[in-house]
């Protein structure tokens, strides 16, 4: 509902009887009652059954089996589903959706293609164009970005975090330092495809990155993290592509470019002192 509210255009169809019910009820025009009924009734059509479907092929763990029809009327919850209740990473689930929700709404609402974040502001708030010379924040980059970590930090793979209040929330780093603008490295440094979320210690820790350059071997993964953005149709998806280039391979020379412009200047590289085996 309060997307609904904030956001009336929630779909690229036309016409949906679920959506104007969901829009009578935000204007007062039916009640919580005849809403609950009608989403029972419509909210659900083609949700469950592309429920776990991703890339047009069905995964293999199932959060729940389908048993409407044949005199049962429902769904089956899995043990599956209840694991997640006990993995660490849960309470980022929220926060990831509904970031990766706000992206793609504001595209619908101000009509614009799905590419249309610019970057971030000071506050780590993804940006976008809402009209000539107008930039409007749209969500928090870390939400946006975290489940492509699996909630690790980009250098040494501890947890980290997207939830406000947690002790260990993820910083959101400049893979390749913004002093690099001042050292005539002229690229978009905020960018989508320069930013990792890191813990605290990697990022501004007493033997941190702080603004130095990482060592040569995260640059691939930077590109591997990236390619994961783009081949899933992640609502950065064009975003990745305006800021680096079209095809994998010029990606990849594009990286190696900046990478080398960068330590001709800072010289210097960093790594951190501990590093998690378990990989994103």
């Amino acid at each position: 509902m309060n997307h609904v509210r904030s956001a009336p255009k929630q779909a690229t169809s036309s016409s949906s009887r679920f959506l104007d019910a969901c829009r009578k009820a935000s204007a007062g025009e039916i009640g919580e009652e005849e809403l609950i009924r009608r989403t029972v009734s419509l909210g659900f059509n083609n949700v469950i059954d592309a429920f776990h479907v991703v890339n047009r092929a069905e995964i293999p763990v199932r959060f729940f089996r389908d048993e409407r029809g044949g005199g049962k009327n429902g769904i089956q919850l899995t043990d599956e589903l209840f694991r997640l209740r006990e993995q660490i990473q849960f309470g980022n689930l929220p926060h990831e959706v509904e970031a990766r929700w706000r992206l793609v709404e504001t595209a619908w609402e101000l009509n614009l293609p799905r590419g249309l974040v610019i970057g971030i502001d000071d506050s780590g708030e993804i940006l976008t164009t809402g009209g000539p010379g107008r930039r409007l924040a749209v969500t928090k980059s870390r939400n946006a970005l975290n489940g492509y970590q699996k909630g690790k930090c980009f250098y040494c793979f501890s947890d980290i975090s997207v939830e406000p209040e947690a002790t260990n929330l993820a910083d959101v780093d400049h893979f390749f330092p913004r002093v690099l603008l001042q050292l005539g490295v002229t690229l978009p440094m905020d960018g989508i495809w320069n930013l990792v979320l890191s813990c605290r210690d990697c990022n501004r820790g007493i033997e941190g990155k702080s603004s130095l350059l990482p060592q040569k071997r995260f640059l691939t993964r930077l590109h591997t993290r990236n390619e994961f953005l783009i081949g899933s149709h992640h609502p950065l998806r064009e975003t990745l592509i305006a800021q680096t280039a079209d095809s994998t391979e010029e990606r990849i020379n594009f990286m190696n470019s900046v990478y080398d412009a960068a330590w001709e200047r800072l010289i210097h590289t960093w790594e951190p002192n501990f590093e998690n085996e378990s990989a994103f």
